[in-house]
């Protein structure tokens, strides 16, 4: 469970840990789960912020007395200064491939409702169109479908994602923009409500089998350098590197290409000849490059019909990652999710628009980040104060990780609803808990107690010529 403090200033929220640390310490009466609740139904939520969050009351305890010795502990989540998150609230990101681990959803189906009742609408959802179980991949049961298939791993990355969103609301966390990474637009249009969640079913099934048509035929890779430098790189190589193309910019020092297999890892080993980060993505084929309009006459009849949704997304920004910038939801037609996939992916454009227009916590909704570094990089290339926090990690997909990543959302601003941290039945009970760590200044003068320093001559004064 978590245990959430918070304080007007580092020292004042170091005397909470310790006076707290202190309270409940080597008292048996407390149970982990009152004290946070009490923490988070009884107390005031100010700047400074830090959230514990341990698997009981010993690993608590050692956490919040390391947060009073303000010493590192990876149980503590901690504000580093003024929040993040402004007037404008939180982005929700969703990526493209890449996040994708054997188990991905396996412990969270066993301790999340909501995660749980959303994967089975996603199943739903996908039934007319796949003949694999989405919960036993998510458990990485035996004989589950392969993830290694295109056709497996986009629909069920996109449930995760749509999963998670909806985790991330049942603790009061909803978005005021989203933006989405290649297929990772279709999850963010169903979660903005620019698209329904049965026809994005629709979209990423069926065009992830359109896209096992080329396989084989393609390669993908990723480079630590921005998109002149590729050009320039290209350009140098000539026919060595030709079909070879930008598909997507993620950072000012990320960029994915894409192409011809023996092509693509002509220019891999180049950038790694002169010590420049490059490395092969496991994929066979080419997306967001030519190769694409092999199946765009496919993609237009299966994807036939699918419409956004009348006033979707008026309420929460879509930031396409096609045009670079936001969007209204009327052009999330069938010819957009086409082009979703044929055109390189602007990522690193549309970031630079939500940042001009005030966002500043971006959340990865996904089973892994893997967009951290090109958000940060763009951070830095903006010149701005800006966060990016994930939501599971690779082999870490339980409830301990995500109230984990919830503190690094609070602490950067993100207003959270910790109550739904904590059972619903029976209501854990109040206790009395230390108040506020008031920081105390002395105002009198030093030096006036005694001696020549309590003459008042000494401060200028003159005799009065009166007994």
């Amino acid at each position: 469970v978590p245990w959430v403090l918070s304080a007007r200033s580092a020292e004042a929220l170091r005397g909470q840990a310790a006076a707290l640390a202190e309270r409940v310490g080597g008292a048996t009466e407390f149970s982990s789960v009152d004290v946070g609740w009490s923490l988070v139904t009884t107390r005031s939520v100010f700047e400074r912020r830090a959230v514990v969050v341990g698997a009981d009351r010993a690993e608590l305890v050692a956490a919040v007395e390391a947060l009073a010795g303000g010493v590192s502990h990876s149980g503590v989540v901690e504000s580093g200064g003024a929040a993040l998150v402004g007037d404008v609230g939180p982005v929700l990101v969703f990526p493209g491939q890449g996040s994708q681990w054997v188990g991905m959803g396996g412990e969270l189906l066993e301790v999340s409702p909501v995660f749980a009742a959303r994967v089975g609408e996603c199943e739903r959802a996908l039934a007319p169109y796949v003949e694999w179980s989405l919960t036993d991949v998510l458990r990485g049961a035996v004989g589950a479908a392969d993830l290694g298939r295109v056709d497996v791993v986009q629909p069920v990355l996109w449930a995760v994602m749509v999963s998670l969103a909806g985790v991330w609301a049942g603790y009061g966390v909803r978005p005021a923009a989203v933006v989405g990474h290649s297929q990772g637009e279709i999850a963010a249009a169903v979660v903005a409500g620019a698209l329904s969640l049965e026809d994005g079913a629709k979209v990423v099934a069926l065009r992830s089998k359109a896209l096992r048509r080329l396989a084989g035929g393609g390669a993908m890779a990723s480079l630590g350098v921005g998109r002149e430098r590729v050009g320039e790189l290209l350009s140098g190589l000539g026919d060595r590197a030709a079909g070879v193309g930008v598909a997507a910019v993620n950072g000012s020092l990320s960029t994915v290409v894409s192409g011809p297999p023996e092509q693509v890892a002509v220019v891999v080993g180049v950038c790694q000849e002169v010590g420049e980060r490059a490395r092969l993505i496991e994929v066979d084929y080419a997306s967001h490059g030519p190769q694409v309009e092999e199946i765009r006459g496919e993609l237009n009849e299966v994807l036939a019909g699918v419409r956004p949704v009348v006033g979707g997304a008026d309420e929460v920004g879509f930031y396409s990652t096609v045009t670079g910038g936001r969007v209204e939801a009327s052009v999330l037609d069938t010819g957009y999710w086409v082009s979703n996939v044929r055109e390189r992916v602007r990522f690193a454009d549309a970031v630079e628009a939500l940042l001009a227009d005030g966002h500043r916590v971006f959340i990865e909704v996904s089973s892994h980040p893997v967009l951290t570094l090109g958000l940060q990089e763009t951070f830095e290339q903006v010149g701005v104060d800006a966060v990016a926090v994930p939501t599971l990690r690779r082999d870490h997909g339980g409830l301990a990780q995500l109230l984990q990543s919830l503190g690094q959302a609070f602490v950067a601003g993100v207003g959270v609803d910790w109550r739904a941290a904590f059972p619903a039945d029976p209501t854990p009970r109040t206790v009395d808990l230390p108040t506020y760590a008031f920081q105390h200044q002395r105002y009198w003068l030093d030096g006036l107690s005694g001696g020549r320093g309590a003459d008042p001559t000494d401060l200028g004064l003159v005799a009065a010529g009166h007994p």
